[in-house]
């Protein structure tokens, strides 16, 4: 096994069942990382980047996905350092920091001075949860989507993502890697809609899911058709769907200043368990 730091290693398919114990200490806010664990099974081929283990007496107590995201997994503070230590030694590869709050901004610290500034800082982000019934009654005209939704579904997928991103998945040429990530969730049975007259009107996705817990990403409401109610009974079928079909417990992550968003998961019967922090580049 190669070891990179003191304390610091290369994980590896090996490492796996190490690795699964480690997120299974907090499932629901480790879904991300477990179900990368679980896709890729720690081979770099599959990761498209790596994952760094932190021990501590021969005993894996850190983790750090490091891919097109840098995610922090149970970090103790010094495995934070580690981490921020061995990324800041490569050139940057991943586009966001993202995780609980305390773990990102103490990394960021760090790693500023060598790959700031960062596009957008967004500190406090509100971690919610629901493993039981909604709140109030789903909208029953929220569904999986099937591919003869792609047409309808994908320029409500780009808005999304433009407007809570800030620049368009579609920059670049990367209109057709994105209508195929779209057509990707489809596939799975992740990606949810309410179609008004062939019109997406509201629409969510599942980025992650495992035996434990299951993430939701992409929320979305037509603009014309916000304020109406459509998101927290939208939430609410999203969330019975994928409590009865995927994975008990749905978790998501939302923008304080989002005001309108995370009122609407409150009232679909999210509570919030603790703040993630995101770093954009």
């Amino acid at each position: 096994m190669l070891r990179t730091l003191d304390g610091l290693r290369l994980l590896g398919p090996s490492d796996l069942p190490a690795m699964l114990e480690l997120t299974a200490r907090d499932p629901v806010v480790n879904v991300f990382a477990e179900y990368r664990s679980r896709l890729t099974r720690l081979d770099p081929r599959w990761l498209g980047g790596e994952v760094w283990g932190y021990y501590q007496d021969g005993e894996l107590v850190s983790a750090c996905h490091s891919a097109a995201n840098l995610v922090p997994v149970e970090a103790t503070p010094a495995a934070v350092e580690a981490f921020a230590l061995r990324a800041g030694e490569q050139s940057r590869r991943c586009a966001t920091i993202v995780g609980p709050a305390a773990d990102v901004e103490a990394m960021w610290r760090m790693l500023e001075p060598v790959w700031g500034p960062a596009r957008e800082h967004r500190p406090r982000q509100f971690h919610m949860q629901i493993e039981g019934p909604a709140a109030i009654p789903p909208d029953a005209a929220v569904r999986r989507t099937t591919s003869d939704d792609l047409d309808a579904l994908y320029p409500a997928c780009v808005a999304m993502y433009t407007e809570e991103v800030g620049v368009s998945p579609e920059l670049g040429g990367g209109a057709n890697l994105y209508r195929a990530r779209v057509a990707q969730l489809i596939s799975k049975g992740w990606s949810f809609a309410r179609l008004d007259e062939g019109r997406v009107v509201f629409k969510a996705e599942i980025a992650a899911a495992t035996p434990h817990a299951c993430q939701i990403q992409g929320v979305y409401v037509a603009p014309d058709r916000r304020g109406q109610g459509l998101a927290a009974a939208g939430m609410a079928a999203v969330a019975e769907i994928a409590r009865r079909e995927v994975a008990p417990v749905v978790s998501l992550y939302t923008n304080d200043f989002n005001v309108a968003a995370w009122r609407a998961y409150e009232r679909a019967g999210f509570t919030t368990t603790g703040l993630f922090s995101t770093i954009m580049f």
